[in-house]
């Protein structure tokens, strides 16, 4: 359980990385917070009784102090952000004087917010600063270029020296790593996460992924199919998000449990439709379906387009906002046989359709960190 004390408001030391600061004479109490931490993938500094090192109290992103010793550092040390006060005794009503007397952000009780604790210090161990903008990608039909625009959009990014992570949504198509060419490329694939519960590390998703064209890729192996359940989505992409910069997410036109999860966590949806009446009348049962779930959903139309069915009429038949319309580009096949990827020309129509949108869309968000 966990209470707070002050409004929520970012850390002073946040989107910083750091070792929390441990303050108790407790054993059993430090033994959980040490426990705690390893989980959460953070090596904390101990102070036991007293702060051993000068600065230690200002410097470190996250201060977890015992109640044993909340009364002892009342009044000693500076009024700061981030710092918890651990506590076992729900019905010990004093606590939240002392909270306040020591200018804590929250009161967490153990056992119950171990889960809570720990994704706090995660969240100092990771560095977590601003969330990455995270685009999806869906065909309006089968056919319609969303996987190839997902991939030239990742690639788009990366080039620009921007943190990119591409995954794979859509179990069934076939693997965005062979649109990359790296099918065969060192690092772990969905199946590999498919029992993911909780909190899954940032840093180390990252790490465990195949690196194409200076981008990470999740995407499925050429093994049976694996279900994905939508806690595992929910923690991947979680996780990926952490990380900062940009995600792109290949999603699947059936709305099932986790691709209704990987929408809920989509800041902007691209749903890519074929300038052809069948195609739209297709992306119509699609886009009223992923709408109930994303709110912010635009048209891309796939040209050419004819002169009595043009881009603005297809997302107005759509009831979308257009995002742009994608022109053809010729030689797309030839291109990845020889071992270009999406968007991997600059001057190509797909590359600069993708190099448009991120000018937009990241001046929306009013820019992205790498």
């Amino acid at each position: 359980m966990t209470a707070s004390i002050t409004p929520e408001r970012p850390s002073a030391a946040e989107g910083q990385r750091g070792r929390p600061l441990i303050v108790t004479e407790d054993e059993e109490l430090l033994d959980d917070l040490l426990r705690l931490c390893a989980a959460a993938g953070a090596e904390p500094e101990v102070a036991h009784g007293a702060l051993t090192r000068r600065g230690s109290w200002e410097a470190a992103p996250l201060i977890l102090v015992g109640d044993d010793s909340a009364a002892r550092l009342c009044g000693d040390r500076a009024r700061r952000e981030g710092v918890l006060l651990i506590g076992r005794d729900l019905d010990d009503h004093g606590i939240w004087r002392r909270a306040v007397a020591l200018g804590a952000d929250n009161v967490a009780f153990l056992p119950d917010a171990e889960t809570w604790l720990v994704d706090r210090i995660a969240d100092v161990a990771e560095g977590v600063g601003r969330q990455a903008l995270t685009i999806g990608v869906i065909g309006g039909r089968g056919g319609a270029g969303a996987s190839t625009l997902a991939c030239a959009l990742a690639v788009t990014a990366a080039r620009s020296g921007r943190r990119t992570m591409l995954i794979d949504g859509d179990p069934l198509g076939g693997g965005l790593d062979v649109l990359l060419g790296g099918e065969g490329a060192q690092g772990l694939r969905w199946p590999a996460f498919a029992e993911s519960r909780g909190r899954v590390a940032g840093s180390a998703l990252e790490e465990s992924l195949p690196e194409l064209h200076a981008l990470r890729v999740l995407s499925w192996d050429r093994g049976d199919s694996v279900v994905i359940p939508s806690s595992a989505m929910r923690a991947v992409l979680a996780a990926a998000r952490r990380r900062g910069g940009v995600v792109v997410v290949d999603l699947p036109r059936r709305v099932d449990d986790a691709a209704a999860e990987a929408l809920a966590q989509i800041d902007l949806g691209l749903l890519v439709v074929p300038a052809e009446l069948r195609a739209v009348a297709a992306a119509h049962r699609v886009a009223s379906t992923v709408g109930m779930v994303l709110r912010d959903l635009r048209a891309v139309v796939r040209g050419p387009c004819g002169p009595e069915l043009g881009d603005e009429e297809i997302a107005g038949l759509l009831g979308l906002p257009l995002a742009g319309q994608l022109p053809p580009e010729p030689g797309l096949a030839d291109a990845f046989e020889g071992g270009e990827p999406p968007g991997g020309s600059p001057r190509g129509p797909l590359g600069r359709f993708c190099a448009e949108f991120w000018a937009r869309a990241l001046a929306d968000e009013g820019g992205v960190t790498a």
